[in-house]
């Protein structure tokens, strides 16, 4: 057995030594609810740092801590874990596993690096675009261990040429492994199942201000944001940081076309998956008009998802030998866990607004001169760096809750501070350990914590930038 660091140890043990602490204090610091709450939430903040115990089974505590100090019933706790944003991403968890399943996911990706070109900055554009584009439906991990040996066996054709293994050889890894993870991070942003924070933030604005934001309305800023941001990652890893002008080679369009000979042909269930999966898509996009075209239809993004999924398992590709695209069994590769960890951050959200935190701080804010652009840009800046440091699901669970009291007492709408805010935990791409792509690729061997750092904190400061940019002029023309 591994050896637990330190860390762990310390945070295991510290989070619920800081819970009785806080609940043993010989005062009220707000309300017995809130210190409670405060309590509960550093207790979660320490074990999700140091991850001392899944960051799953963390988000668990609300489910018998609010109700054995009377915060709220375990009703009304336990119906967060129910959420309709808990089974939204089911549906869409269920919709990658068919991509994978199949390898469609596999298929579309090589097919757009086909198409880029095979010039070597071509091929850094078109596993960015690639990974960026799936990321937009299946996780970013997901993405980035298909893409990665694919990859690999390009970088491998330079290192055993003529030349060796040259100065533009090294940049031009480094490039299409830097492009990978950051197309990965970047992409989840542009759909609200692509990332986890994004489910998070809708969940928190259905469930506690009764605010909804279509999958097309999300897509009108995730969207454009995510294009601009991959476009800059890109130059500025082949034009500034990596450049490998001098390097000429076309082998790479061989692995292309052997990898996509591997496939075959497009099969009839990946063309079955394919007809889902667009549908699914469609809907989506096409919510809104659709309920407004039939009345009382009143269908959600949930309930395609949903459908989407039940489809899979239920229409049968042969139905005499009972052959289905899906079988339950193929759900143990589901990431049971962030469905928890959505129900956990959503509870915690809950209960800042039930015991009075989140009011308490609204009029805190409401009653100091802070600018709003500059409060704006910190909590952004805030976010952004904290986000390479811990899980960015956990960091928007907590944070979120309390920006939303920060916009309620600077008098601000709420969806124009927390979209930013939100969007900002995705833009990790300074650390290996920030994101499990950056991680993946790190792995890799090709790329050097400096190498990432110096990239990742020119990105980390203009993706700052753009979300500044977008707080101030963008996000009011669409909400």
């Amino acid at each position: 057995m591994t050896k637990q660091p330190t860390s762990k140890i310390i945070g295991l043990f510290l989070g619920p030594i800081l819970f009785i602490i806080f609940l043993l204090l010989p005062f009220e610091i707000i309300s017995k609810n809130a210190d409670t709450v405060i309590a509960t939430a550093l207790w979660m903040v320490f074990w999700w740092i140091t991850e001392a115990v899944s960051i799953s089974v963390t988000a668990l505590l609300p489910l018998i801590l609010f109700p054995l100090f009377k915060v709220m019933p375990i009703e009304a706790v336990g119906a967060n874990y129910g959420s309709p944003i808990v089974f939204l991403f089911f549906g869409g968890f269920v919709l990658a596993l068919a991509l994978e399943k199949v390898n469609l996911h596999k298929r579309i990706a090589l097919s757009i690096i086909k198409k880029t070109g095979t010039t070597p900055n071509k091929v850094v554009l078109g596993f960015m675009i690639a990974t960026g584009f799936m990321s937009m439906w299946i996780s970013n991990t997901a993405c980035t261990v298909f893409m990665l040996p694919i990859a690999m066996s390009v970088i491998q054709l330079l290192i055993d040429d003529a030349d060796g293994y040259t100065k533009s050889d090294q940049n031009f890894a480094i490039s299409v492994m830097l492009g990978i993870a950051f197309a990965a991070n970047a992409g989840g942003i542009a759909t609200v199942i692509g990332t986890p924070p994004n489910s998070i933030l809708i969940g928190l604005l259905e469930n506690e201000y009764n605010i909804e934001i279509s999958f097309f309305k999300w897509m009108l800023i995730g969207l454009p944001f995510s294009i601009l941001l991959i476009t800059i990652i890109y130059f500025i890893l082949v034009k500034g940081f990596f450049p490998n002008s001098d390097l000429k080679f076309n082998a790479s369009k061989e692995v292309i076309d052997s990898e996509l000979e591997k496939l075959g042909k497009i099969s009839p269930k990946e063309k079955q998956v394919l007809i889902v999966f667009s549908v699914v898509v469609f809907l989506w996009i096409f919510r809104s008009l659709i309920n407004s075209l039939i009345p009382n239809l009143d269908l959600s993004d949930t309930m395609i998802s949903i459908f989407g999924a039940i489809t899979l398992f239920a229409v049968p590709f042969n139905l005499k030998k009972g052959d289905f695209i899906l079988q339950w069994n193929d759900t143990q590769k589901l990431a049971w866990g962030i469905l928890i960890l959505f129900g956990g951050g959503l509870a915690l959200a809950n209960g800042m607004s039930a015991s009075g935190i989140v009011d308490i701080i609204a009029k805190q804010i409401s009653q100091s001169n802070i600018s709003i652009l500059i409060t704006a840009a910190l909590l952004i800046v805030l976010m952004l760096f904290m986000t390479e440091l811990m899980s960015n699901v956990a960091l928007t669970a907590v944070l979120a809750p309390v920006v939303a009291g920060i916009a309620l007492g600077l008098n601000v709408p709420i969806l124009h501070l927390l979209i930013p805010v939100t969007i900002a935990s995705s833009c990790a791409f300074m650390l290996p350990m920030a994101t499990p792509p950056n991680a993946i690729v790190f792995a890799s061997g090709y790329v050097k914590v400096s190498q990432m750092a110096r990239v990742g904190i020119v990105i980390n400061l203009i993706s700052a930038g753009l979300l500044i940019l977008m707080f101030q002029f963008v996000i009011g023309l669409v909400f």
